[in-house]
């Protein structure tokens, strides 16, 4: 039996300040933004990703997890989103990778296609920091010149698979890190100098 924590005490609410922070991430590529909806945070998951994951993911949208993670974590998602969850990254609407695991190929999610790119994947990424990572010169949509950023925690390759992703365009994936309570985006659109 596994005790279910509680969604946002108003949804409607707290929901949307969550999807206006998450866009205001993704419009302003490598610059952390704090989310302040509370919500019950199952084991294996930060305070970002559950109030992402609750806004975000719904019973139309297939999410991935990665397996060794708590029960209580799927648990959670079937209670509060009623969202799919699928056994690869190429199913999900949304990849879920919380600290200390390891994110998938960015190859292996579901770029879109040509007709429909906005049908892609969007990775969830819990990072151990915004500093401590590879420096990073961020540029494109959403950034006057440029932007630092130095994330740690990611995949050693990551950032090689990045530039593959941005070359894709209009295709490719999207990715929002998380740390604590704060969310950083990345959109497929901008451009990482290592």
């Amino acid at each position: 039996m596994v005790n279910l924590l509680p969604g946002f005490a108003d949804a409607g609410v707290q929901a949307q300040a969550v999807f206006r922070v998450a866009l205001q991430a993704m419009s302003e590529p490598g610059l952390p933004q704090t989310l302040s909806a509370d919500c019950g945070v199952p084991k294996g998951l930060s305070p970002a990703l559950a109030a992402l994951l609750l806004t975000l993911a719904d019973v139309d949208t297939p999410v991935w997890l990665p397996a060794g993670l708590d029960g209580s974590v799927e648990a959670f998602l079937r209670f509060h989103c009623a969202c799919p969850l699928v056994a690869t990254p190429a199913e999900a609407t949304f990849v879920v990778v919380p600290a200390g695991y390891v994110a998938p190929d960015l190859a292996d999610c579901n770029g879109g296609d040509p007709a429909y790119p906005d049908r892609s994947t969007t990775l969830l990424i819990e990072v151990a920091g915004w500093q401590g990572g590879a420096p990073l010169q961020l540029s494109g949509p959403g950034i006057a010149t440029t932007r630092a950023l130095a994330p740690a925690g990611l995949p050693e390759t990551f950032w090689r698979q990045w530039a593959v992703n941005h070359r894709r365009f209009p295709q490719g994936v999207d990715v929002l890190l998380t740390h604590d309570r704060e969310v950083c985006g990345l959109a497929r659109t901008t451009r990482v100098e290592v």
